[in-house]
């Protein structure tokens, strides 16, 4: 690692430079430190910068290879005894059971994300077309958004594919974000922050994006009759929210991909509930440092007890 001076008028600009080697091609890292330092904080912000290269550079290899997926012995004989085809038992959907599910994961995907329309503001948006006056313009699109995304996925065949994310993405967020329905360019990078600002996952490098969701796919495709329908989509749903692969809008589309896969399957859908979003976030994690699916399909078993419920 080296520092890089860049004279930009009257100031000094400072910059943590690195570059390492992936494969066959050399990619540079770069951290800005301030400008006009002294020799004392430059030492300072250089060693704090040190330590985030690094972890940068680790999360690009930990993700840069084929997405690969087997379930041991040991894995299949602990789904075995979740019981999964006694768990779900919704067969069938009404008119009135899909509106009432619409409008409860419209509001719980979008509040899981931090939007503030209410669930009766969003009953009333879809059912009414009735705006609440206190939203913003991207939150009351949103709303319209994902609940025309749960419409798409009743009607769409295709089980997966790089459009059909694409697609979703634009759908949702085709009148509050430019880049809807564009996978992240090369260049920008992305990551998740807790509350207090520490980054607890870091997106695949922008330039695997596209090669990491055509390995998923593939993947897919490769082990659609060996695994269980909700094996297939909680994973498919855990890699996708691992490549990030948009600048926004991962969680949400992450969550129609799921309900899509299972309802091609002749599953039901599933809503993960805003007051299970800390369980959620677990379970992603648990994925994503371990490769350990189960407490996700555990949460998606236990949102299935509760959909049943809410659709009595």
């Amino acid at each position: 690692m080296f520092v890089e001076i860049r004279q930009e008028g009257k100031k000094k600009k400072f910059y943590l430079t690195h570059s390492f080697r992936e494969e066959s091609k050399v990619y540079k890292v770069r951290r800005y430190l301030g400008a006009n330092l002294s020799s004392k904080k430059l030492e300072k912000l250089k060693k704090r910068a040190e330590v985030l290269i690094k972890e940068q550079i680790k999360s690009y290899k930990a993700i840069r290879d084929p997405f690969k997926y087997s379930l041991s012995t040991e894995e299949l004989n602990q789904l075995k005894s979740l019981d999964i085809n006694k768990t779900i038992q919704i067969k069938h959907l009404t008119d009135v059971d899909w509106l009432n599910f619409t409008e409860r994961f419209t509001y719980d995907t979008n509040a899981i994300e931090g939007s503030t329309v209410t669930f009766s503001e969003v009953k009333k948006i879809v059912e009414k077309d009735s705006w609440p006056k206190y939203a913003s313009k991207s939150e009351i699109s949103e709303t319209y958004g994902v609940a025309d995304g749960i419409k798409y996925i009743r009607k769409t065949k295709t089980h997966i594919s790089i459009e059909l994310i694409k697609t979703l993405h634009k759908i949702t967020f085709k009148n509050s974000k430019l880049f809807a329905g564009k996978l992240r360019p090369k260049g920008i990078e992305v990551g998740i922050k807790d509350r207090l600002g520490n980054i607890i996952h870091r997106g695949a490098p922008s330039h695997k994006v596209r090669d990491l969701l055509n390995d998923l796919v593939e993947w897919h495709k490769k082990n659609k009759k060996k695994y269980s329908p909700l094996v297939l989509a909680v994973v498919a749903h855990n890699q996708f929210e691992t490549i990030h692969p948009f600048q926004d809008g991962n969680g949400r589309v992450g969550r129609l991909l799921l309900n899509n896969i299972l309802l091609k399957n002749n599953l039901p859908p599933v809503n993960i509930q805003l007051k299970n979003r800390q369980k959620y976030y677990l379970a992603l994690q648990a994925y994503q440092k371990l490769g350990n699916i189960r407490p996700m399909l555990e949460l998606v078993l236990k949102e299935y007890k509760n959909l049943k419920k809410q659709l009595r």
